[in-house]
């Protein structure tokens, strides 16, 4: 494509003489406002030609290809999903009393009869529940809601990453995603990690947003998002918390009183969005309510901080189900840096992960204020409140505090938990990828991307080795 800037015209009609008079000085013009948040300022358009055309700025292939992402993400997932037949038996059985029972509902049974709960809160049951209500008990009913929940992961990773960078970025994120091994597992099955997930990704994106124009709603929604993925797996939705926290307290573009402030209202928003339940779960008398599975003292509280909290951390978890494993190695694998990487994990979720934190320093570097490594006519850098270099802080630090607490606790720990790891990495590799591409003309910026692609053939080849029988033909 050809880009034709105008030639300067003069009063006249020509330019004047090298040797002669200067011309007159054009009248002063007010400097440009700072960039606004993509599609601000712009004139409302009709719902329907919003979700079709997208952005007024875009090019036209651009959203016919995110929802054909989206298409063919729900139906990958929904390609024979009833062979999973009812999936997690256990959480099955409480989707059936949910759909039964409104108490059984409300509390996560397992059975209508309302005797124990599930060891987990019930939000990720209730999707599951109103299905079956609906439909019927059968495979689909239970399972297709989880398809939906990684159809929507995709969305939220999209467009978070698209907001401040290109829409290739965005479509590589969602892909990466979509196709990572372990969520293609997850959101066809009923654990409560698929909810987990999207959960996750809307309150990096809340953050995201926060990190723009630095407006208290955003950390609100992020709190809501937090409390609600409180009550779908209790404690682990505080990993990414330290990070997201640090992040905006250090970037947002507001005063640090008001940071503060709005850190603190966030932190309301979680506890009223996640702590409303357990309230009510509490409150109740023991004798008409059901047990709390999981627990020794039929106490939702003890449970959290017990066998759903510390005990994951340590390896002493009483509850229902043995605890195992410390760093020399267990029931549950052996903990250390390399977790994510070894044999019995690392085909779920480590294809990419060596390019995403390749991609991360790359991006991270490449953001520094006044930075060298940048191409003369890149967009400048805006410092301490850059959204560019939010946005990989924000999305590196979620993974990087996740990834090493999975690779160090020593109580129960299951492969599948790494799905929380797949949207970062998706994000990272997407946002990574395209700004490095924009600077390839820079030497650094042309190895540095040389690596990433070594680096991940290599590793992948590391991990087809390991099961050469699993599609020779690879």
């Amino acid at each position: 494509m050809s880009t034709h800037y105008e030639q300067p015209t003069y009063q006249g009609g020509a330019a004047p003489h090298a040797w002669g008079p200067p011309p007159a000085a054009p009248p002063q013009t007010p400097a440009a406002p700072p960039t606004p948040a993509p599609g601000s300022g712009q004139p409302q358009q009709p719902l329907t030609r919003r979700l079709w055309r997208g952005r007024p700025e875009d090019p036209r292939w651009v959203r016919p290809a995110f929802l054909g992402l989206l298409l063919a993400t729900g139906l990958l997932y929904l390609y024979d999903l009833s062979a999973s037949g009812y999936a997690n038996s256990f959480y099955s059985a409480a989707v059936q009393a949910g759909s039964k029972s409104w108490k059984a509902f409300f509390f996560g049974s397992l059975d209508a009869g309302n005797a124990i709960t599930v060891d987990k809160p019930p939000a990720s049951l209730w999707p599951m529940a109103l299905s079956v209500r609906i439909f019927g008990l059968n495979s689909w009913a239970i399972l297709v809601p989880e398809v939906v929940m990684g159809v929507l992961t995709v969305a939220v990773v999209y467009a978070a990453v698209r907001r401040r960078f290109s829409p290739a970025a965005g479509l590589i994120a969602g892909a990466v995603l979509a196709l990572t091994p372990v969520a293609a597992l997850m959101f066809r099955f009923n654990n409560p990690d698929a909810l987990l997930a999207l959960l996750m990704s809307l309150t990096v994106y809340f953050v995201i947003r926060g990190l723009e124009d630095g407006r208290t709603k955003w950390l609100v929604w992020a709190g809501v998002a937090v409390g609600f993925a409180f009550l779908t797996k209790t404690l682990q939705a505080f990993l990414i918390l330290p990070a997201l926290a640090l992040v905006y307290g250090v970037c947002a573009p507001v005063r640090l009183r008001k940071r503060l402030a709005q850190l603190g209202l966030a932190t309301v928003a979680l506890v009223v969005s996640g702590g409303w339940w357990v309230a009510i779960v509490e409150l109740w008398p023991a004798s008409s309510r059901p047990y709390i599975g999981g627990s020794q003292n039929n106490s939702f509280l003890e449970l959290t901080f017990g066998y759903n909290g510390l005990g994951r951390i340590n390896g002493d978890e009483t509850g229902s189900v043995g605890g195992g494993g410390g760093g020399n190695g267990g029931q549950w694998g052996a903990t250390g840096w390399n977790r994510m990487f070894n044999s019995e994990i690392g085909s779920q979720i480590s294809w990419l992960l060596p390019a995403a934190l390749i991609l991360l320093v790359a991006g991270l570097v490449l953001t520094l204020p006044h930075s060298r490594l940048r191409s003369s006519g890149g967009t400048p850098m805006a410092g301490r409140t850059d959204p560019v270099r939010g946005s990989f802080l924000a999305w590196g630090g979620s993974l990087l505090m996740t990834a090493v607490i999975f690779s160090y606790m020593a109580g129960i720990f299951h492969q599948y938990y790494t799905v929380a790891l797949a949207p970062y990495i998706a994000a990272l590799v997407g946002m990574g990828v395209t700004v490095l591409w924009e600077e390839r003309s820079r030497t650094w910026a042309s190895l540095t991307l040389a690596a990433t692609a070594t680096a991940t053939a290599a590793w992948g080849y590391v991990l087809l080795n390991r099961t050469p029988d699993y599609l020779p033909w690879l």
